[in-house]
This record gives structure tokens, C-alpha cells and sequence, in this order.
């Protein structure tokens, strides 16, 4: 039998005036614009609590009944690193001359990427970000996990506003199929990978493409 669950009083710990929220939403809004995918990285070192402290904000996420279906694995370890890019370009070659359909070739052209992918050597730490569609018991039982996609998606968009706080670029890879990553990484088949981040600082040469976001009246509506 489950337990009943414990409720706590909550009062949110900012006591904000309506102008403080309207300078905080401006404030933020100007910092996460500042957020982009960067393909060219330095070597240089992060410290690991930066990113176990990243990884613990992630894992605040929202997820279907509160049950955490993720499992972020972070690699350093260059010799794996090597191993995640040759897998990785093995299935982008794959991707760019048999898979890809004409249209999305076509769509990834004015970007430059091909199967080449350096910087999964290069960047000081790869994340492999397994999502669960299940968890085990200790006897060995299925449990389900729900809205697995959902949380797990969010959980990684909290890791990558959480790494750009920090000062830190990343790059979103998601090479297919991605199966490889269980196998180097040592992850049980209930796991699955959902994306591998790319993150460390960026090349003193890094250049990133001129962009246009779409305008708020093409993303939401106010009903």
C-alpha cells in the first residue's frame, strides 16, 4: 500500500512589486537572448561542481507524479569522449547520405553541419541525457513512469538556461539512432537517450549564424 502523501505550507520566496517583476521579466528576458548553440569550443576546464549544481537544478523540474524518469551521464573521460564521437559520426554519415530526406538537407545547408564532429572531442564535458520509461524496484518490478517525454524535455531546458547562467555555451546533438550511448556509458535497456549536450566554453574564434527569432505575435496568442 502507498503512502499518503505529506503537504507542507508554500509561500512563494520572492515578495515582488508589480514594477520588480516587470524589471526582473525584462532582465531575464535580455539574458536567455543572449543564449546560443555554439559549435566551435575551447578546452578549457570547468569545474565539476558547476555542473553538479546545474544538474541538481534540472532535476528540479516538474515530471508526470513527481517521478523523475531522468538520468543525466556526464562524461570527461577523453577516451570515451573519442569513442561518443566515432559512434556519433558512424550515425551521421548514415543521416547525411542515405537517411535525410532532400528537404532536411536542405533546411541544415545554410548552417554548414555535416558528419564531422569535433567538438565531442574538444568541449571539456559531454552530457548524455537518458530518459526512463520505467524504474525498476528492488525485487525487480516495473514501475511506469508518466509524461516521460514531457518532464524530461523540460529538465533539459532548465540544464541549459542553468549552464548559460553560469557562463557556459552548449550545443544540443542528437545523432540516430543514438543506442551506442548505452553501451559506452554502461546504461540499463529501461533508459533510453533523449539528447547529448555539448558544453564547455566557447573557441576564441567561435562564430555563431545571424538569426532571427520569430516575433511574439507568431509564438503565443493572449486569449
Amino acid at each position: 500500500m502507498s503512502q499518503k502523501q505529506v503537504y507542507l505550507p508554500f509561500s512563494h520566496p520572492l515578495k515582488l512589486s508589480s514594477e520588480e517583476m516587470l524589471v526582473r521579466s525584462r532582465s531575464f528576458l535580455q539574458f536567455v537572448e543572449s543564449r546560443r548553440t555554439v559549435r566551435e569550443y575551447s578546452s578549457a576546464e570547468v569545474d565539476l561542481e558547476v555542473m553538479k549544481n546545474c544538474i541538481k537544478a534540472a532535476s528540479t523540474a516538474p515530471s508526470g507524479a513527481h517521478k523523475q524518469p531522468w538520468h543525466f551521464a556526464v562524461v570527461s573521460d577523453a577516451e570515451i569522449k573519442t569513442k561518443i564521437r566515432e559512434g556519433a559520426e558512424s550515425e551521421e554519415h548514415e543521416f547525411y547520405t542515405h537517411r535525410a530526406p532532400p528537404e532536411w538537407l536542405e533546411a541544415l545547408r545554410p548552417f554548414g553541419t555535416d558528419e564531422n564532429k569535433p567538438f565531442l572531442e574538444v568541449a571539456p564535458y559531454l552530457i548524455a541525457i537518458f530518459s526512463k520509461s520505467y524504474d525498476l524496484s528492488p525485487e525487480g518490478e516495473r514501475i511506469k513512469n508518466y509524461y516521460v517525454q514531457e518532464s524530461v524535455g523540460i529538465a533539459t531546458g532548465i540544464l541549459i538556461t542553468a549552464l548559460h547562467h553560469c557562463g557556459l555555451s552548449t550545443l544540443t546533438h542528437t545523432p540516430s539512432p543514438m543506442k551506442f550511448l548505452n553501451e559506452l556509458l554502461g546504461r540499463p535497456k529501461n533508459e533510453k537517450p533523449y539528447i547529448l549536450l555539448i558544453v564547455g566554453f566557447p573557441a576564441d574564434d567561435a562564430r555563431v549564424p545571424v538569426l532571427e527569432r520569430k516575433a511574439l505575435s507568431q509564438v503565443a496568442t493572449f486569449v
